[in-house]
Formats: C-alpha cells, sequence, structure tokens
C-alpha cells in the first residue's frame, strides 16, 4: 500500500456539506470520498500515478 501524506485543504463550507453528504450516501469517510473523487478524475484525464513494482 503506499504511503500517505496528510496535508491541508481549504474548501468553502457548501463543498465540505455536498462532499460530506456524498460519503455519507456511499458509506465513505469524508477523506475516503476526497481520495475517491481525486482518484477518478486522474483516471479520466489519464494522469495516473505510475505503481511502484514491489
Amino acid at each position: 500500500m503506499a504511503k500517505k501524506k496528510a496535508f491541508a485543504l481549504r474548501v468553502n463550507e457548501e463543498m465540505l456539506k455536498a462532499i460530506e453528504k456524498w460519503a455519507a450516501d456511499e458509506f465513505r469517510s469524508t477523506n475516503g470520498q476526497i481520495e475517491w473523487m481525486l482518484n477518478n478524475a486522474l483516471k479520466e484525464a489519464k494522469r495516473e500515478p505510475k505503481k511502484k513494482q514491489e
């Protein structure tokens, strides 16, 4: 599993509420939902990070 790095993210209150509701609807944490959204955006843009060989 890839190492995770913490960082602060500032979003407006309305956007955060929408993400929190979406996360609850999908049975994910807010953080998990944001990671899922970012991964999907990277896939769609064909910019996924290269996977390291183990």
